[in-house]
């Protein structure tokens, strides 16, 4: 069974290039454009394994929603990777403190966020 991902990101271009990547990886893919859409995707019935959480995102920033996604009891075990242009360790911290399953800065290496997707999605 493919990994489904959710992506809450709002650039195109990453969007487009992730969502490409991941695709061509085997994982089914879903995108949502800032944060109050990425809560109401994880409050449907069919719940990601990953999300690919941006942190600066509109509406809610990537830290309102891993806050809300780690005290959400049925969404305890959705792996969250963080990708920020903000690289400072501040922001690592808090994303570390918040719960996050793994931080990349951008610019990111296609490569490198493939990977930790499939690693955190248990099906390397």
């Amino acid at each position: 069974m493919a990994a489904r991902v959710l992506i809450a990101e709002d650039e195109p271009h990453i969007v487009e290039s992730l969502s490409f990547l991941l695709e061509q990886a085997g994982c089914d893919v879903a995108v949502v454009y800032d944060g109050e859409a990425a809560v109401a995707a994880l409050q449907e019935a069919e719940c990601p394994d990953i999300l690919v959480l941006d942190l600066m995102i509109p509406k809610k920033n990537g830290f309102e929603v891993l806050k809300w996604v780690r005290g959400e009891a049925g969404l305890k075990g959705l792996a969250v990777l963080m990708l920020t242009a903000k690289g400072q360790e501040q922001d690592r911290q808090t994303a570390m403190d918040l719960g996050v399953d793994a931080f990349i800065t951008k610019p990111f290496s296609n490569k490198d966020v493939v990977e930790q997707v499939i690693r955190l999605s248990g099906r390397s």
